[in-house]
């Protein structure tokens, strides 16, 4: 994977994120946030 440049992945590598509208990143991010919560909780 490279490096995220345009700022929004939450990991520092390109997740293709970019190519989103502010409400579809919106939507991922918190998806995003809800699985790593579940992570921590496991």
């Amino acid at each position: 994977m490279s490096e995220c440049t345009c700022g929004r992945s939450p990991t520092g590598n390109c997740l293709g994120w970019h190519n989103l509208t502010e409400k579809e990143y919106q939507e991922k991010k918190v998806a995003y946030q809800a699985r790593q919560a579940d992570k921590q909780i496991d």
